[in-house]
């Protein structure tokens, strides 16, 4: 074990690219905990009424979670080889289709924003209140498309800096505007819901035009002819949607699968999906240490492939396997301990139902004992077998775990045998992370996920196997 781990390049490039990303997720994180935890002290039907739109953008987020991944597969892979050129085509093609994703739910969110409140909850109050912020919220969907897909571009050539200090700016804004506007702060009106709605806008648009000004004064890979980024060919939009369509329709069905949850827990009761909303919030931040990681991984790992340095790949992605399952045991066992003091910062001013708190404090104890067993396949699909050159068979085991055997578990103990909430949550997760674990495990083992997609990489990886034949 030690030996796996005594490696100074590695640890000096693992924690280069991963602290980074592990900030600036923490910095997005502790944006939508500052909205949180400021809207809490409006009360509970506002606290249920922003989780469930929050969940209505994590569905759009989670489609555009499959371009990013997507797009590291190709960039991370053909940063390996400095392949400029094609870098930037592949980043044209993914700015299209994250545009076009979130047009799509901007134009639904304004269009009915009653119905898409009415999915989660029948409550008259709860209607109003989301429709509300969802009509403000939306103007903020465009620029958190293109600022999520143009991060995902610079951390794929490991420039992960300017990401980072984007989202501490926006983070530091949002939390100032969100106090002010829906308080009524520093000479601005009490806008309330509608201020934290706003304050999220403003803060999104100011994201996307800082990463583009920064870049034209940087010039890195971002900055190019429109021609550089967008002419590209049709065999270039062919490869990429072949990479792209499986992950894309795993993040996306993944999103839908968690958007039933929600529905379903939505409609057990407003106070349960406010205690959602904070193990939500608290979700993020305990994350943010696994995205780092993992988005290390995934570009040490793809960059390796794409050289054709097939045994560097495999050999850093058994680090990850046993570094990232350790950390999450430590995380799980934070978040046991300090649960109480956790739920308690939500419940300062006393706006919170006991029924949310204690609600709370034991889906949170649910959520700390299955939270390895999640971190462990999110490595293997997102980050090794992703950033291999396999898009198919992750998606394939994560949309089988979760459409054919823990959403219709969840809805049978729901809907037939109408167990309370907790036990609710605690299926959802048995039926999905056990078995997603079992069959992840086999097929990293086999190695059959490493699918070069640069010439310097498929030779590399004929020569691998090459060598493995003939030392047998």
């Amino acid at each position: 074990m030690i030996k796996l781990f005594n490696d100074k390049s590695f640890w000096k490039t693992a924690v280069k690219l991963s602290i980074p990303v592990a900030l600036q997720n923490l910095l997005t994180s502790s944006f939508t905990l500052a909205d949180t935890l400021l809207v809490s002290s409006l009360g509970t039907v506002a606290l249920s009424s922003v989780g469930m739109m929050g969940q209505w953008a994590w569905l759009m987020n989670m489609i555009l979670v499959g371009f990013c991944s997507a797009t590291t597969v190709f960039i991370s892979q053909f940063w390996g080889i400095r392949d400029i050129k094609k870098i930037r085509r592949i980043s044209g093609i993914s700015i299209i289709f994250a545009l076009g994703a979130s047009v799509l739910f901007t134009a639904v969110s304004l269009a009915i924003p009653s119905g898409v409140v009415r999915i989660f909850n029948s409550d008259k109050n709860v209607i109003a209140s989301g429709a509300q912020y969802l009509k403000i919220v939306a103007f903020s969907f465009i620029p958190v498309a293109l600022t999520n897909i143009l991060a995902a571009i610079l951390r794929a050539v490991e420039n992960v800096k300017l990401p980072m200090y984007v989202s501490a700016v926006t983070t530091v804004l949002n939390i100032f505007l969100d106090y002010s506007m829906i308080f009524g702060k520093f000479g601005f009106p009490a806008l309330g819901i509608s201020g934290a709605a706003l304050a999220t806008v403003i803060s999104a648009w100011l994201g996307v035009l800082l990463i583009i000004v920064v870049s034209f004064i940087k010039k890195n890979i971002l900055i190019g002819s429109f021609r550089s980024f967008f002419s590209f060919s049709k065999q270039e939009l062919t490869a990429y949607a072949a990479k792209a369509w499986p992950v894309v329709l795993n993040e996306s069905m993944w999103g839908a699968g968690t958007f039933v949850y929600n529905i379903i827990f939505g409609n057990m009761g407003y106070e349960y999906f406010s205690a959602l909303t904070i193990l939500r919030s608290f979700e993020n931040i305990a994350f943010v240490i696994f995205i780092g990681l993992c988005s290390a991984a995934s570009v040490m790992i793809g960059k390796s492939i794409g050289q054709g340095k097939i045994e560097k790949g495999l050999l850093d992605s058994k680090r990850f396997m046993v570094l990232v399952p350790a950390l999450a045991v430590i995380v799980a066992v934070l978040i046991v301990i300090f649960r109480e003091q956790l739920i308690g910062i939500f419940n300062m001013g006393n706006y919170i139902s006991i029924t949310t708190l204690d609600t709370a404090m034991t889906i949170m104890a649910i959520y700390a004992v299955a939270f390895p067993l999640r971190m462990m396949p999110y490595l293997e699909i997102v980050s090794v077998f992703r950033s291999g050159g396999d898009t198919v068979t992750g998606a394939k085991y994560e949309l089988f775990c979760l459409w054919v055997l823990s959403v219709p578990a969840t809805i049978i103990a729901v809907y037939l045998f109408k167990v309370p909430f907790a036990v609710a949550f605690a299926v959802m997760y048995v039926f999905e992370d056990i078995p997603k674990n079992i069959v992840c495990m086999r097929y990293y083992l086999t190695k059959k996920w490493i699918k070069p997609v640069t010439t310097e990489g498929i030779r590399g990886l004929e020569e691998y196997n090459n060598k493995k034949a003939g030392g047998k």
